[in-house]
């Protein structure tokens, strides 16, 4: 059983989990998640480690409240306790002074790059970071990020908050204005990190993603997380989940991403009913 700590609600839709979970914590490195289970009747989802802290024993999960699952761990309060959580789980992200590091967030994927930005300037990068979200309102981790990075850029779509417009045009003006860029980290819904991709390739600027199919087992064993990386079957669980962002095909990771999207609506609503009822 590990106890939560800590809940902060972030955004109308967005929780924070403090979650005391020692041999998670003195283990876990950036890039890397956890698989959590509620209760005995619950399904297995993976989320992303945010932060640690190996001398309280905690680590911190920050997530959107779309599902079943992730609607029943946002009604849990500080003091109640998640059944199961296994990790951490696959590879780290690499970290090394690469010179200078561009890492794009974009809506809960702050909450990735975070740790990510962190790691990277304790190594030496130069880091600048973009992070994005729909409006302000549903901005997090502004002051955190801002802290790890040498340049912060925030960007909203509705222009309500700094830059106006999304934060592939802030890394393009980057691009055309001749900055110097060694490596980009872009962490967000697949659309973005699409973009991203695609906005870096003819420049044959490396780009990182972090992919996040549906996932079962997080052991490599069931393959429900298999994703199609340079013409290659790959398995996130136990590969990634970090990819080269110009070889994922990422048509094929958003078609597979809406393989159960009716199941899912299903099980929501009537999770909300026995909730209302």
């Amino acid at each position: 059983m590990f106890k939560i700590i800590e809940r902060k609600q972030l955004s109308e839709n967005v929780v924070k989990n403090v979650i005391h979970a020692p041999d998670i914590a003195v283990r876990r490195k950036a890039g890397q998640f956890v698989i959590l289970m509620i209760n005995e009747k619950g399904e297995r989802i993976p989320l992303t480690i945010v932060d640690t802290d190996s001398k309280a024993g905690t680590l911190t999960i920050i997530y959107q409240v779309v599902g079943k699952t992730t609607t029943a761990l946002a009604d849990l309060k500080e003091g109640d306790y998640i059944l199961n959580v296994l990790g951490p789980l696959g590879h780290a992200t690499e970290i090394s002074n690469f010179g200078t590091a561009v890492c794009v967030g974009g809506g809960v994927g702050v909450g990735v790059i975070y740790p990510i930005a962190k790691a990277l300037r304790e190594a030496g990068c130069n880091v600048v970071s973009i992070i994005g979200a729909r409006t302000k309102a549903l901005l997090i981790l502004e002051e955190e990020t801002r802290r790890v990075s040498h340049k912060l850029t925030v960007c909203t779509d509705d222009g309500t908050y700094g830059f106006h417009g999304f934060v592939s045009a802030v890394l393009q003006q980057m691009i055309d204005a001749g900055e110097k860029i060694d490596r980009v980290y872009a962490i967000g819904p697949v659309p973005m990190m699409r973009v991203l991709a695609n906005l870096t390739r003819p420049h044959k600027i490396k780009t990182i993603v972090s992919l996040n199919p549906i996932m079962v087992d997080g052991t490599g064993m069931c393959g429900a997380c298999r994703v199609s990386v340079a013409g290659k079957t790959r398995f996130t669980c136990v590969d990634g989940p970090e990819f080269d962002g110009h070889e994922v095909d990422f048509g094929l990771l958003m078609t597979r991403l809406q393989m159960y999207t009716e199941q899912e609506k299903q099980a929501l609503e009537k999770c909300r009913g026995e909730r209302n009822g």
